[in-house]
């Protein structure tokens, strides 16, 4: 015969309480007097009795499962992102869903109603279409807590970002003070925030040595790497091509090295160069290439963090933004312009 398994009964006849009492110790009521608790808490353990998961989880309307739904999860930067989030979440009793939403509005959307009634606890988000419309529209039916990833908007929601603006202004600066009159930014839209902050970092540099930018280098179009190989080998094909280029997107640095090579120019000989985020290209580069980074470490705990200050933590106060801070390193690709 097989192993006879232990229930709900067996455990409140052995601690001699109801069912309903031994029900609310397994839910975390608050209100069960602690010598009670024990006793059933004894009781389980001399059974060896395992609560259905599923079943406490229908009763307190949780899943333990956050999801988390990014652009392209194979960008190598958003491992560490990924991977703090999940700890955080894993050591509070949460698993985390990944999703992957090719940067397609509609598919963005798809996956939110997926997690509509229900689904899940609470959403990392970080969106590669402005929150307007339908879209916000389905975020506010969630009825979960939901943080936004490097996204100011929208307002109603928690929000992390990497101070992306300081950063592209000092590295603006510094190029200029090498002797850079001819800088190129390429970053996505400013209507996302990323590329909105980078822009405002990029015309403040510019403004503060007294220099006007060349509107044509200013390209707020896309983060994407095959728009950095097409904007850059149009831009180094000008009769004027800038000096120097700050890469303003995670997946950008391939394309922008790859038009380099096919114009013929040599980073840095022909023309400076800055990345956004450490990877692996960049630092097995010769020289190594510059970099405004940010740690994902930190932008994966924080997110996780507020995300359960309000599913574990009791917090329901206004919508906070955190800032992350980045750092410019310089290293070996930003040198004067050629025959300065």
């Amino acid at each position: 015969m097989g192993k006879i398994v232990p229930t709900i009964r067996d455990v409140a006849r052995i601690a001699g309480v109801s069912i309903g009492t031994v029900s609310r110790v397994l839910n975390g009521a608050a209100e069960v007097k602690p010598r009670i608790r024990k006793a059933v808490e004894d009781a389980i353990k001399e059974l060896d009795y395992v609560p259905n998961a599923a079943a406490i989880s229908m009763r307190k309307r949780r899943t333990r499962t956050i999801a988390c739904i990014m652009r392209d999860i194979s960008i190598p930067q958003l491992g560490g992102f990924i991977s703090t989030a999940h700890n955080v979440l894993s050591e509070a009793g949460y698993s985390l869903m990944i999703s992957n939403s090719e940067g397609k509005r509609q598919r963005e959307i798809e996956l939110l109603k997926s997690q509509a009634n229900g689904q899940v606890d609470g959403i990392l988000i970080g969106p590669y279409t402005p929150v307007e419309g339908e879209f916000e529209e389905v975020m506010r039916n969630l009825n979960v807590p939901i943080v936004m990833i490097d996204r100011d908007k929208p307002t109603w929601t928690d929000c992390v970002v990497a101070d992306h603006e300081s950063g592209t202004r000092r590295a603006t600066e510094h190029l200029i003070s090498l002797g850079h009159t001819r800088i190129a930014l390429l970053t996505g839209p400013t209507s996302l925030f990323p590329g909105g902050a980078r822009v405002r970092g990029f015309l403040a540099a510019h403004e503060a040595h007294g220099l006007e930018p060349v509107p044509e280098f200013i390209v707020a179009q896309s983060f994407l790497s095959d728009q950095g190989y097409r904007t850059v080998s149009a831009l180094l094909g000008m009769k004027s091509p800038p000096t120097a280029i700050i890469s303003g997107g995670v997946a950008m640095l391939p394309g922008v090295l790859r038009a380099a090579r096919t114009r013929g120019k040599s980073v840095p000989e022909d023309i400076s160069l800055v990345a956004a985020g450490v990877t692996d290209l960049s630092e097995l580069h010769q020289p190594p290439i510059a970099t405004v980074s940010w740690s994902q470490h930190e932008v994966g705990a924080t997110a996780a963090n507020l995300l359960l200050d309000r599913r574990e933590r009791g917090y329901d106060g206004e919508p906070r933004l955190v800032i992350i801070p980045t750092e410019f390193s310089p290293q070996g690709t930003c040198v004067p312009p050629k025959g300065r």
